[in-house]
């Protein structure tokens, strides 16, 4: 996986309300979860919501879908597992024994 790709999850992950939000709709699980109860749970006003989900969608983090008048954030769980196995891949590669 390219670097400036996992940089970006990365960062995108290390605001606090923006992990907050992401932990939802991981434990969401493949069906996600309807962007009204994040920011019932959660209790911040819908533009800030908004633009913090805006930043996990660019980043490959989340997508997004529309049933009805709803919309539904689902985490991209393949984009999360290639972020940490990037990060997993070399571990203790240059340990010597």
């Amino acid at each position: 996986m390219d670097i400036d790709i996992v940089a970006k999850a990365l960062k995108e992950l290390g605001h606090p309300t923006r992990l907050t939000i992401y932990k939802s709709v991981v434990r969401a699980g493949y069906q996600g979860v309807a962007v009204g109860g994040v920011q019932e749970k959660l209790g911040i006003p819908g533009s800030t919501l908004s633009h913090h989900i805006s930043s996990l969608v660019s980043a490959g983090l989340i997508s997004q879908r529309r049933e009805g008048r709803t919309l539904f954030c689902v985490a991209e769980f393949e984009k999360l597992q290639s972020v940490i196995g990037f990060l997993q891949d070399e571990c203790c590669i240059d340990e010597e024994c």
